[in-house]
Order: C-alpha cells, then sequence, then structure tokens
C-alpha cells in the first residue's frame, strides 16, 4: 500500500528524501520542496536540535551517513515507502590547502567516507524503495572534482573525494537506470554557505531553485554531471 499522503486536490503528494538537511543547501531544499506541497523527509545527526525543520513541519529522521548502522536502520524504517526523489547533500570539505600537502590520515578518511563511501551506503540503501516510484537519485557534488576542468590542486582532498563521489554516480546510473531509476551528480554553483563563505556568487534560495529545475528534467539528464543550470560539466 502507497503510504503517501495526499495534497487537498486528492492527487498523491511525491516524496522527498533529503539527506543531510539541517543547514545550508539541505535545508534549503526541505524548504522549497515543502512550500511546494511535497512529503518531504529531511535527515540530520541530531533531530533535537533541528529547530527550522521543525518550524517547517516536514518528518524529520535521525542519520549519520558516516555510520553504515545509522543508514540501515533509517532504510528498514522507510522500506515500504516508495520515494519520488532521493537528495545526498551530506558532505564536508576537510583540511583547506592551497595545493598538493599531506594532511592526518584521520582528515582524509572523514572526507572520504562521508564524501563518498558514505553516498554508496545511501544508494544501495535506498534503491528499492526509489525504484518503486521510479523515481530519481541527486548527489550533490562540486565542479572541483571535475578532472577534465581542474586547473587548481587547492583542496586536494575535497576534490578527490568529489571525483570519486562522481565515479559513484556513473556507476549507479549505469546499475540502477535498469531499474528505471534516475541518476545525476549536481553542482551547485558557488553559494553562500558555511563552506561557499560570504563571497559567493549565489544564494542556497537561487542555486537550490535552479537545482530542482534540472531534478525536473532528470529523465532527460540520467548518468551525467550538470551544475545549477543544467549545463553539462565534464567528468
Amino acid at each position: 500500500m502507497d503510504s503517501r499522503l495526499r495534497g487537498n486536490d486528492g492527487k498523491m503528494a511525491k516524496t522527498v528524501l533529503i539527506l543531510g538537511a539541517n543547514r545550508g543547501l539541505g535545508l534549503e531544499f526541505a524548504k522549497q520542496y515543502a512550500g511546494d506541497g511535497f512529503d518531504v523527509i529531511a535527515t540530520c545527526r541530531r533531530p533535537a536540535e533541528a529547530t527550522e525543520l521543525r518550524r517547517m513541519g516536514v518528518r524529520i529522521e535521525a542519520l549519520d551517513t558516516s555510520t553504515a548502522s545509522s543508514i540501515d536502520a533509517l532504510a528498514k524504517k522507510l522500506a515500504a515507502e516508495p520515494i519520488d526523489v532521493m537528495i545526498c547533500n551530506a558532505g564536508v570539505y576537510g583540511p583547506r590547502s592551497d595545493g598538493l600537502t599531506d594532511m592526518p590520515t584521520e582528515d582524509f578518511d572523514l572526507v572520504m567516507r562521508t564524501n563518498v563511501l558514505g553516498p554508496l551506503r545511501l544508494t544501495m540503501a535506498f534503491a528499492d524503495s526509489v525504484a518503486k516510484s521510479r523515481g530519481a537519485m541527486v548527489f550533490l557534488s562540486s565542479r572541483m572534482g571535475s578532472i577534465a576542468t581542474m586547473s587548481s590542486a587547492s583542496g586536494i582532498a575535497y576534490r578527490a573525494s568529489k571525483a570519486a563521489l562522481n565515479a559513484v554516480v556513473k556507476a549507479a546510473s549505469l546499475e540502477l537506470g535498469k531499474r528505471g531509476v534516475r541518476v545525476m551528480a549536481l553542482h551547485p554553483g558557488w553559494v553562500r554557505t558555511d563552506m561557499g563563505g560570504p563571497s559567493a556568487t549565489l544564494t542556497p534560495t537561487e542555486s537550490v531553485a535552479g537545482m530542482r529545475h534540472v531534478i525536473e528534467k532528470a529523465s532527460d539528464l540520467h548518468g551525467g554531471f550538470y551544475d545549477n543550470t543544467g549545463a553539462s560539466i565534464p567528468w
């Protein structure tokens, strides 16, 4: 039985699962989708502290994307629910660097575990739920992960992690496309968030509005890497 909510018009509301929604772009995704009547499931590490999400009235679930047991627990809880769009937003920048540099192993491991292993596990955990609705899996990547366009070695750990994430996305598109799941990587642009800083050119509202428009065209953009305007980015 389909447990999704119905809107005022009687139509089944689409379900959006936002992984990493307590701040920044994830929070803005939750705000915009909720405002448009979607059934929003927003995850964060500490739901008790998710004041803004509670104010929106969205469904809040606990999730630590770096922990396999946490991912498995949420997947089991949501197993009966079709998911129309899964947005994997969780990520960290890691050590700031201007070029090639060594770094503590634990710092590098945290970046790779959060930005690569976590999304891979999430892909496998929610593949069945997204396949039920022949929906979309969207992964927030970065132009910094594009090998073809790379012109700087700054933020090497972050760059390496996003290049690896892009490989996961491409592999997932090849496997899950057979089941009707559309998969894409999105570069949000340079956004004024904690990671992007105050000098960035886009507000979270502008970036997310653009990405949502791209997501709506997921059936045409399956298996690719795009920016917030829908322009293709080389791997």
